[in-house]
């Protein structure tokens, strides 16, 4: 079988790892892919946003099954394209990634069907928004409607930081034409959990939760960033708060959407906060997360090319989809500057022996030497029966790696450890 993973990332390569283990699967080509990928697909420099050159190369190679993973692809119609070229694919079709394209959109569908979600107000008029402030409650929570590479969300703990918040999304086009519409919502409390779910539009299979850690810095702080971490799964997250969120928030997600004509068949995220009155939605993505994926993919026991399949055929009911019962970190190590100015082309040294457990987010090859690229170069993840030593682990394998300018947080996983001995 020949697989095609369009993007190139961390979230990429932990999928395309997990691909491997497939004895079916012949070939892998990544697009475009990156320079730590190389190690394990076929790069191919085309960009995942070029959908005229992917969906080309995908009929030309002949590709039996194709998995779209990054936002941008899939609000461009990617899947729909290959789809009307007769390439299956995993991903939801653009009408349905419209869930994670518009925040208008969520939140409207989340108003709509009663999925329990921060009270908010939607404004495409600079000079409304801002008046609106004046009485709105302090902290809140200002967010851009479009894809803003997981930066269009700004928490303003003062009226003058919510004013410029407003103004940068919608008159200094911060974020480019996903600040002309903005949500100005509740700000929530409480602990926050990712859970990312298969789903074919029927069934929904939550997979094991986990905890991102978005600040660059130690306890939080620091600007945002893609995230600098995670762990799964979430302490948070129990049996029954899980229990609650399959009955008030997956299950009418997915009827929500199909209600609307927008049946989603994919990787749903549900990025929740666990409030004083309950589980409430904070966003969806629409595909698996990144860092998330690089802690949930290790603790999956099935095939993943086979869970993945049979959420394309509608099968997802007759999988069986199991996972470790085990604890997994994940550790990122970015380049100094990150989310702002960075330097690239420094030369990355990995021991051969924790290659299978380093994912390359931002890499590039040359001479069989691999040189930094990105803001967030390397996830290197540890995976034990507990998640002390998952921790533990994840941080030995990062102090063998070296790069110049590398920084790294060295407190990812220690609130969820905190939350383990308060339990």
């Amino acid at each position: 079988m020949k697989i095609m993973v369009v993007g190139g990332g961390g979230r990429e390569h932990a999928i395309i790892k997990k691909l491997k283990e497939n004895k079916d699967v012949t070939a892998i080509y990544a697009l475009p892919g990156n320079g730590g990928i190389k190690m394990d697909a076929e790069c191919v420099d085309i960009a995942a946003t070029d959908i005229e050159k992917i969906v080309r190369f995908a009929v030309n190679t002949k590709i039996d099954y194709a998995v779209v993973a990054p936002d941008d692809p899939l609000v461009l119609g990617a899947v729909d394209a290959l789809n009307a070229k007769g390439i299956a694919c995993f991903g939801p079709t653009a009408d349905a990634a419209i869930i994670e394209g518009s925040k208008v959109f969520s939140k409207n569908l989340m108003k709509k069907y009663s999925i329990p979600t921060a009270k908010y107000e939607v404004f495409s008029d600079v000079n409304s928004a801002l008046e609106y402030l004046k009485t709105a409650p302090i902290p809140t929570v200002i967010k851009a409607d479009g894809l803003a590479l997981g930066k269009g969300v700004i928490i303003a703990n003062t009226l003058k930081e919510a004013e410029e918040a407003v103004r940068s999304m919608m008159l200094d086009k911060a974020f480019g034409k996903s600040g002309d519409n903005i949500v100005i919502e509740e700000f929530l409390t409480g602990p926050e959990v990712s859970v990312l779910a298969f789903t074919d539009g029927k069934t929904v299979v939550p997979m094991v939760s986990s905890m991102d850690h978005k600040r660059a810095g130690d306890n939080d702080t620091g600007l945002n960033t893609g995230g600098m971490g995670t762990i799964a799964p979430n302490p948070y997250y129990t049996k029954e708060i899980a229990d609650i969120c399959m009955d008030t928030i997956f299950i009418p997600t997915i009827n929500a959407m199909n209600k609307e004509g927008r049946t989603f068949k994919g990787c749903l995220y549900f990025g929740l906060m666990l409030t004083p009155n309950g589980p409430k939605v904070i966003e969806y993505n629409c595909r698996f997360g990144d860092p998330e994926t690089q802690v949930v993919l290790p603790l999956l026991e099935s095939d993943l090319l086979t869970v993945m399949q049979a959420v394309t055929n509608g099968t997802l009911s007759e999988c069986e989809v199991e996972f470790a019962d085990k604890n997994a970190c994940c550790v990122v190590m970015a380049s100094d500057g990150y989310p702002k100015k960075y330097e690239k082309g420094k030369k990355i040294d990995i021991p051969l022996d924790l290659l299978d457990s380093v994912y390359v987010a931002g890499a590039k090859e040359q001479d069989g030497q691999l040189f930094t690229n990105g803001g967030r170069v390397l996830g290197v993840v540890g995976v034990c029966d507990t998640l002390k030593g998952a921790i533990d682990a994840a941080y030995s394998k990062v102090e063998k790696i070296s790069f110049e300018n590398a920084f790294y947080r060295s407190d990812i996983g220690a609130k969820a450890l905190k939350a383990l001995e308060e339990q």
